[in-house]
Order: structure tokens, then sequence, then C-alpha cells
């Protein structure tokens, strides 16, 4: 029963159990939790939204009696202070499970390992670090916000096979096919923010809403616009259907900005810069407004401002199989050219998917 394999095997399953809620935790991580007695599972849970029941707790409420003597498998280190729920070490600590195995520690440095500290001076055994990286992946918006204090930033790219992402007028509807398509729309259900710049506005008139056959979450929709060129009737503006921030240079059309809160936008201000704004400014103002993660959609000029800018925490690069060709079509990262090589972002491929006849290469960038 306390072989590397059966620990492996069920906590994989703990693992499947929580990447269930992705979007809907946020800012909590995503959760789950087994217990396990003689080889069966006698209590499972999830962490299904802020300020509602951890994991563990949905886990012992299942499992009742059979808890005592059984191993508990949790996918983060079950939490040691009061938030809006009570600490989940002490509901371990007392429930009479002999074993605790645990994924990863709470990434939180004031917090990390208080925990499986707890458990351990009461005297149950605690395993620590089975599916450790498979862990850390599933949470690594958690991560990043516990470390950093600052929205984990997704770039997410559609372009041709050899790197185009519009025709040279800005037509680019539509690059990849309705299933890679789809599979965007379940990433905007699992962030809390869209961002697209005020070209994309111009340019498609963009609802950035998600659309699942089930429905979803609407992200917030966020606009890099320096100057308020955002049209009042863009679909953008209608905030009945998600909530719209627009990101704007200091000593912007002040009737504009006027006009667009009247509809309901909301307008953060940075500084001036190179790219029209501050955008690591932006992203500390947005992550003190709650947002934890920012879907960066936009076209060119804005992933390449975020990518002079150090701020892309991860690629996801749809690649689909045509040939646009011609020297002025668009490529996915603009700006200011580079001389050399060896001044490329190095980044590291993690996964290569399909769907239908595209591709997606999701990549990080090395540290």
């Amino acid at each position: 029963m306390n072989n590397a394999k059966t620990d492996q095997t069920f906590m994989k399953m703990a693992l499947d159990l929580a990447a269930t809620a992705k979007g809907n935790t946020n800012p909590n991580p995503v959760v789950g939790a087994l217990i396990v007695k003689d080889g069966v599972i006698v209590g499972s849970g999830i962490h299904r939204k802020a300020g509602e029941p951890h994991a563990e707790v949905h886990a012992f409420r299942m499992a009742g009696d059979h808890a005592k003597g059984a191993t508990l498998y949790v996918t983060l280190e079950p939490c040691s202070h009061y938030g809006k729920t009570p600490p989940c070490a002490e509901l371990v600590r007392s429930s009479g499970v002999a074993r605790v195995v645990v994924a990863m520690q709470d990434p939180n440095p004031q917090v990390a390992g208080r925990g499986i500290n707890m458990l351990r001076e009461a005297g149950i055994e605690v395993e620590v670090g089975v599916c450790e990286e498979e862990a850390k992946l599933l949470n690594e918006r958690f991560i990043h916000n516990m470390l950093h204090k600052t929205p984990f930033v997704i770039s997410k790219v559609a372009m041709t096979l050899d790197g185009k992402i519009a025709a040279q007028g800005g037509h680019s509807q539509w690059i990849t096919g309705e299933e890679a398509r789809l599979s965007v729309h379940h990433l905007r259900n699992e962030v809390d923010a869209i961002l697209v710049g005020i070209g994309t506005v111009l340019a498609d008139n963009p609802s950035l809403t998600t659309r699942l056959p089930e429905g979803g979450k609407n992200p917030i929709r966020v606009i890099v616009d320096s100057h308020l060129r955002t049209p009042i009737d863009a679909k953008v503006t209608d905030c009945t259907a998600a909530p719209t921030i627009i990101i704007a240079a200091e000593g912007a059309n002040a009737d504009k900005a006027a006009a667009l809160e009247a509809k309901g936008v909301e307008i953060i201000y940075t500084e001036a810069s190179d790219s029209g704004v501050d955008l690591a400014a932006a992203m500390s103002k947005l992550y003190d407004k709650g947002i934890t993660d920012v879907l960066v959609e936009g076209g060119s000029e804005i992933h390449g401002a975020f990518l002079r800018a150090g701020l892309i925490h991860k690629f996801m690069i749809y690649i689909a199989p045509k040939i646009l060709g011609g020297r002025h079509s668009l490529t996915p990262f603009a700006g200011q050219d580079v001389n050399r090589m060896d001044q490329a972002l190095d980044v590291e491929i993690h996964s290569i998917q399909t769907f239908g006849q595209d591709i997606c290469i999701t990549a990080y960038p090395k540290r």
C-alpha cells in the first residue's frame, strides 16, 4: 500500500480531480484530495471556489469514520492558517489518518512547510514530493502569484506555418480551425482576464467573451489604449457581458474617459512609455484588483511590447498548416529589431498538442 507506484497512481487521480476546478478557484490554488483505506477510495474532494470548503474538508465528510487509519493524498500542503475557512492541517491532525502524501509544499514563503510540520509533530507519517512537477504545473498561476505578487501572463498566438498572424492589411480570420479556436475558449474560461491592444479593437471589434457549447465564464476584458481611441460603440464597451478595463497613459483625453466611464468601463492610468503605457505598472495595478492571470490575445504590437518588457510567463503558439508568404504580412512579435541571434529569448518547449490539423506548442521562458 505504501509503495511509490501506488502513491503516484492515487496522486495522479487527485491531480486530475483538482484540474476540473481550473479557473473557478482564483485567487486560491486548485486542490484535489483522496482518502484511501486498504486500497479503496473512501473519500474525495476538490476545492471548488474561493471562500468555500477546501478539498480535504469534502474528502473527510465523504469518508466519515473510514478515515481512521487511512492515507490522505492531497495535491498541495494542507493550509495551516485561518483565512475564510479554518486550517486544514488541524482537521487532518484530528481525523485519525495514519499517513499523508503531499504533492508539493505551499509556495507562500511565509507558510511553506508549517502544515506538514504540524502533522509530523502529531505523529502522522508524511510523504512530500509525489508527482511534484505535475502539481507545480497545475498550480503555476498560484505559485507565480505567491512569489511575485503579479498576474501570471500567458501569450497566446495563432500563426501560419511560416510565422504569419495576418495578411498585410491585417485580415486574420481564420488562421486556425474550429477545434483550435474552441480550445482557446476553454483557456478564456480559466483565466481572470483577457488582454488586447487598441489595434485589435479597431481592426476586429471583438467581443472577447467565452463561447463554449456548455456556456462558460467571461473573463474581464483589458484593453491597452494609451490615447483612449476605443470607440464608444465598440463591443468591449458593453459591460453587460463582462467588465472592461482600459489601460491608458496619464493625460489621455478626459472627455473621452468620462464617456467611456459612463458606459461602465473602468480606466487605469500609468505613465507613458515606449509601448504607450507602463505595462509592468499596469500588471501590478491589475493584481491589486484581484486579477491573478492574464491571457494576452492581442496583435503583434502588444505581444512585442510584453516580450520586450519581460512580462510573458508562458507561450501558447497555435500553428496552422498554411503558408501566407509576403514581405509585409504580420509576424507575432513586432517592435524593435535585434542584431544578433544570441539576443533571442530562449524558451523551453513543454508540450505539443494537436487540434484537428493545427498544433499548439506550449513553452516557457528559460530562467
